[in-house]
């Protein structure tokens, strides 16, 4: 383990034997760190947090930190995780999870594997980032986001409260996102809007031609015909051939609260 001398790492925190720490960084007493996690100088590391192997967490970053929510009561500890393989760049925040009362346990602030976080960006209470995800430098995240598997946020994006950006979405860069962005297609803009499907993302990341033609005659039906969004589905249903591309899609509509850019 190397910690550097100026650091103050807590007693009570767990940190593999590799672990290394550099100088003016703080470590609080509920931490755990995995094996192969660098963390850089000036960083503060609090709250019930856990973070995985492999991780790279450059200067200034702020994890676990207690929340901005007002509903929050002080002196509770909230939790976050965070999985394998991140790179957290300089400045980025992460905030614990709310909590009220320890009723609240359940609760967690979660980031999963091989994610890049650019510079700025800020991910606030509560929120759940898959894996494979990028967020462009300042892009932020509100309270209780949810940002699916190999999503990309541009540069100064902002994703309202309760929001979910589905799986190899693209966020443009200035866009403010207020309803869902749907699975596989890019948004973008202010009011945002869907503006066809990420067809760069999709073939980066394995989909074969058939998938990728499939999402695009979903995009046609959804985005671009007269149906409403309740006919839109049942017509791809009906019309297109069953991949799990398209059930994530129809499930995605199915389920969202705040409704989906179109």
């Amino acid at each position: 383990m190397s910690i550097h001398p100026t650091a103050i790492v807590d007693p009570g925190a767990e940190l593999a034997d590799d672990v290394e720490i550099h100088p003016f960084t703080i470590i609080g007493p509920h931490v755990r760190i995995g094996a192969g996690t660098v963390v850089g100088p000036h960083c503060v590391i609090e709250g019930r947090t856990v973070i995985g192997e492999g991780n790279r967490i450059f200067s200034g970053a702020q994890i676990g930190i207690l929340s901005q929510d007002l509903k929050h009561k002080h002196g509770l500890i909230g939790r976050t995780e965070i999985g394998d393989n991140n790179v957290l760049r300089e400045h980025v925040t992460v905030s614990a999870s709310t909590m009220t009362s320890y009723d609240d346990g359940h609760r967690v602030t979660a980031i999963g594997s091989s994610c890049l976080l650019m510079a700025y960006c800020h991910v606030a209470h509560d929120c759940h980032i898959g894996n494979g995800v990028i967020m462009a430098n300042c892009a932020s995240l509100a309270g209780h986001v949810d940002v699916e598997d190999m999503a990309i946020l541009g540069g100064l994006s902002g994703i309202h409260q309760e929001c979910v950006v589905g799986a190899m979405a693209f966020v443009g860069g200035l866009t403010r996102v207020t309803k869902d962005a749907p699975p596989y297609m890019i948004v973008e803009g202010n009011p945002a809007r869907c503006c066809g499907p990420n067809t760069v993302g999709l073939r980066r990341h394995g989909l074969d031609a058939g998938a990728r033609s499939a999402i695009k005659q979903i995009y046609r039906i959804m985005f671009r015909s007269d149906y409403n969004t309740s006919q839109a589905l049942q017509e791809i249903e009906a019309t297109v051939p069953e991949t799990a591309e398209r059930n994530a899609f129809i499930e995605f509509f199915r389920k969202s609260i705040r409704g989906v850019t179109k």
